[in-house]
């Protein structure tokens, strides 16, 4: 296997290991915060974590003024409409729901990525896909998710959701062919704020923010800078480093760790299937691999 491809596994194993924390660290957070608020505060320390690190190593390189706005938009996509829609939708949905319609994302870069970078759809591929894809179905167990009427346009939130954020992880494939990933990164994360700073304003003028205790501190700098700097970042190189549908598959260690995590902290158990469903992840992602060494 080359070394760029297992360093972008690594990198995208890496980043979903940090998001599979998240649900620990927000089911707290979201009592005093609300969603879009949240992102903001998210995105800013985003924005000045990396920024501040880019000045200190010396790697801030800002682009001419056309790729900016093509990195500006990219970002406009995943972290202003598509993270908004999974907020809402899972407000208005479930947490199972966004789970199980948030894993089709894989299956809609592979997409993605044969329309807009001309990558081949191959066997080995398409099997690596269906293996991950019942993987994390075992793991998240499809059994609870609901789909009745009343929660029909939380769930298609999610749908959406999961679709802008297939389609934000290709374009990043894209720019960064003339980009240095943390340039592109930085970039992007300012490109979210303009769609939740006007909503997560909108929340301060209604009062919906609560305190913010020492606790509520401490997780959103983690939000911030661990989940959102350093998580996004290694995100973005895994698409920079390997090919889009092979990078995707990574995402399927989500809730893998959000089990893991949950049996952790909150006492949740692990199942049988949810140890069968990690194997056929992890041997999915090994088949994928083998093509791209």
């Amino acid at each position: 296997m080359q070394r760029n491809t297992l360093r972008g596994i690594a990198s995208g194993l890496a980043a979903t290991t940090i998001w599979g924390g998240l649900y620990v660290v927000s089911k707290a957070i979201m009592e005093s915060i609300p969603p879009f608020t949240l992102i903001s505060l998210r995105l800013m320390l985003g924005i000045l974590s990396l920024y501040l690190f880019m000045r200190w190593s010396r790697r801030l390189r800002w682009p001419d003024r056309q790729t900016f706005w093509q990195i500006f938009g990219v970002g406009l996509v995943g972290y202003g409409v598509s993270i908004g829609f999974q907020f809402s939708g899972t407000h208005l949905s479930t947490a199972s729901n966004g789970a199980l319609v948030t894993s089709a994302t894989p299956a809609f870069v592979t997409l993605f990525a044969a329309w807009l970078l001309q990558e081949p759809v191959t066997r080995r591929r398409l099997l690596a896909l269906g293996l991950t894809t019942l993987g994390v179905l075992a793991v998240i167990d499809p059994r609870t998710a609901r789909l009745d009427a009343s929660l029909l346009r939380g769930n298609l939130f999610l749908l959406i959701a999961a679709l802008t954020w297939a389609l934000h992880s290709t374009l990043i494939r894209k720019v960064t062919r003339s980009a240095d990933v943390f340039n592109v990164s930085l970039i992007a994360f300012m490109g979210g704020l303009p769609i939740s700073l006007p909503l997560a304003l909108g929340e301060v003028a209604r009062g919906e923010v609560g305190a913010f205790t020492p606790g509520i501190i401490g997780g959103i700098l983690f939000l911030g800078v661990a989940a959102t700097a350093v998580a996004m970042y290694l995100w973005n190189n895994a698409f920079a480093l390997l090919d889009a549908s092979l990078a995707a598959l990574t995402f399927f260690a989500q809730p893998v760790v959000g089990v893991l995590m949950g049996a952790l902290f909150l006492g949740e158990r692990i199942t049988p299937l949810f140890l069968a469903g990690g194997v056929m992840i992890g041997m999915g992602i090994l088949l994928a691999s083998g093509e791209e060494g």
